[in-house]
């Protein structure tokens, strides 16, 4: 998957990044990025769907240029749950700030 955003904008408070993720089958997801985090080493992204869900999808992210990105499926599971616990910790951090 790819889109046409730099990694600068994904943060810009003024305007959301929108990002339509195709799955197998031809489906089509708008998800807004939340925001690109570090695990050993490796950069990955949060994106909260535009479905009416709960659910946060995380991907790896690779940039291809200053114009372009790539995400990439996490298919190893220990690498995911290294990602969803980092996640995890991140999003603590921002209830604790949020509540001081």
């Amino acid at each position: 998957m790819c889109a046409n955003k730099t990694r600068d904008e994904i943060g810009d408070d003024d305007e959301p990044m929108i990002i339509t993720l195709e799955f197998e089958g031809g489906e089509e997801v708008e998800a807004e990025a939340m925001g690109i985090f570090e695990v050993d080493g490796k950069e990955y992204i949060a994106l909260i769907p535009d479905d009416g869900s709960d659910d946060v999808y995380l991907y790896g992210y690779k940039e291809l240029d200053d114009e372009e990105f790539e995400l990439v499926d996490i298919e190893d599971e220990a690498e995911f749950e290294k990602v969803v616990a980092e996640f995890d910790a991140l999003m603590a951090e921002d209830e604790d700030e949020d509540e001081e």
